[in-house]
């Protein structure tokens, strides 16, 4: 009997143990997709940006002379 309730214990442990794996592995993802969100957010910013007004936005990256 007693071994039987160890056996049942592992098990239980082992199973709980992957679904703690699944829930990071869930998050992870759900992480990324945001993550991955946000920078098309700011892809789309950069890219209106350069479509109104590209030649503008570049001469703010030329430096002059000494800088």
């Amino acid at each position: 009997m007693p071994q039987e309730f160890s056996r049942l214990s592992s098990s239980a442990r082992s199973g709980q143990k992957q679904t703690e794996e699944d829930t990071g592995t869930a998050s992870a993802s759900a992480r990324a997709r945001t993550q991955d969100t946000s920078l098309d957010s700011v892809l789309d910013d950069i890219e209106s940006t350069l479509e109104d007004n590209a030649e503008e936005y570049v001469k703010g990256f030329v430096q002059k002379g000494g800088e």
